[in-house]
């Protein structure tokens, strides 16, 4: 079944694709998933993990399966769209969003959610260092004022949105893999990210472990939406702040 709104995978750089693939495909121990088909295919076994643009159509495939419920799978001979896994996540995270907005709109409700939510589990301290990183003003550094000046600047959109989904997707892979998102190239942005691996990195690794027992499609979906958001801000990012040649 062709998905447009991740068509745009095929552009998108390895070291990305891999943590997709590895949260459709591995269980918390790092062993191959009991209901996942993706990694006995020949297809999986030549392009994993150099050339994995090459087989972004079974990767889609896979998750759409994950997304939709087993039976029904079988009838119709593929899974669920990517917008009704988006949606379906967002319930579950329990997202403020509109189910009519563009994906862009309803992933950014879902980032915006999470990092909110760990925001209130966050000192002053930790607050201020992260404004201050995401180069967000405020008038007052009450804990209220700086939770809805890190809002105002998502609504804006832009570098504070990248770095943002940067976050939440970094906290989220050191949580669940045990490794970060890949920066190489970016040595400014390596350092950064840094800043913020210790409160918010705790408060994503806390929220997981309760939601641990959702179940094993959750255990999927959840972190593929968020890895496949993340990846979507960057790749309508400017070259020169992902690639490091803008200063930080």
């Amino acid at each position: 079944m062709i998905d447009y709104n991740l068509a745009f995978l095929s552009m998108a750089s390895q070291s990305d694709l891999k943590v997709l693939v590895d949260y459709i495909t591995l269980d918390k121990s790092g062993s191959p998933r009991l209901t996942e088909s993706l990694t006995c295919t020949d297809e999986y076994k030549k392009c994993y993990p150099h050339s994995l643009n090459k087989m972004t159509g079974s990767i889609i495939d896979e998750l759409q399966r994950f997304g939709g419920n087993t039976f029904f799978n079988i009838i119709r001979g593929h899974g669920v769209p990517y917008r009704t896994i988006l949606c379906d996540v967002c319930k579950k995270m329990k997202v403020n969003f509109n189910k009519k907005s563009s994906v862009e709109v309803i992933e950014s409700c879902l980032l915006q959610h999470i990092l909110l939510k760990t925001m209130d589990e966050m000192s002053d301290a930790d607050l201020r260092n992260l404004l201050a990183e995401l180069d967000i003003r405020t008038t007052s550094f009450s804990k209220q004022a700086m939770i809805a000046a890190v809002q105002g600047a998502i609504k804006i959109g832009g570098f504070a949105s990248y770095k943002i989904a940067v976050i939440v997707a970094n906290s989220v892979a050191r949580a669940l893999l045990g490794r970060g998102l890949s920066f190489a190239a970016n040595a400014a942005l390596t350092r950064w990210i840094g800043v913020f691996a210790g409160p918010i990195g705790w408060a994503v690794t806390i929220a997981w472990t309760a939601l641990d027992i959702a179940g094993p499609a959750y255990r999927v979906t959840i972190p593929a939406v968020i890895q496949i958001a993340y990846m979507r801000v960057k790749a309508n990012t400017p070259k020169a702040i992902t690639e490091g040649s803008s200063d930080f």
